[in-house]
């Protein structure tokens, strides 16, 4: 199965069920993203898996892992080039602005989802030396 196909699996389990999907991602605090194409101008949505911010319920943050692949993912590419974009949360949608967070702050929020979800941590190693996720 192509991670389109996948992608698109999960985006119709999603809204058909109030934001909640199964399988592996089951538990697991999904946002579907909706972006605009750098080059196309097309829209895009796609799942991600994001942490809600303790402590401002106005931020959430959303993880670029791409399964631990070497290259961010195009969602990502066309969000911090627009600096804006859209989100679902469970059945309601919210325009959204981007900052990409970097060095202490990125370290903190990474550290904090490799704690609730370890693949995470796998993810990391697999771009160690390649990329921060």
């Amino acid at each position: 199965m192509s991670d389109f196909d996948l992608n698109q699996q999960v985006i119709t389990e999603f809204r058909a069920n109030g934001g909640r999907i199964g399988g592996y991602l089951e538990g697991t605090p999904v946002v579907l993203v909706r972006h605009r194409g750098r080059s196309s101008g097309r829209e895009y949505v796609n799942p991600a898996v994001y942490l809600p911010d303790g402590d401002d319920p106005d931020t959430i943050y959303v993880f670029a892992s791409n399964s631990g692949a070497p290259s961010n993912p195009d969602w990502y590419r066309n969000l911090v080039a627009s600096g804006k974009g859209t989100v679902e949360v469970g059945t309601d949608t919210y325009p959204v602005s981007v900052q990409e967070l970097t060095g202490a702050a990125r370290d903190r929020i990474y550290e904090e989802q490799t704690r609730r979800n370890p693949l995470f941590a796998e993810f990391a190693q697999k771009t160690a030396g390649i990329r921060p996720i």
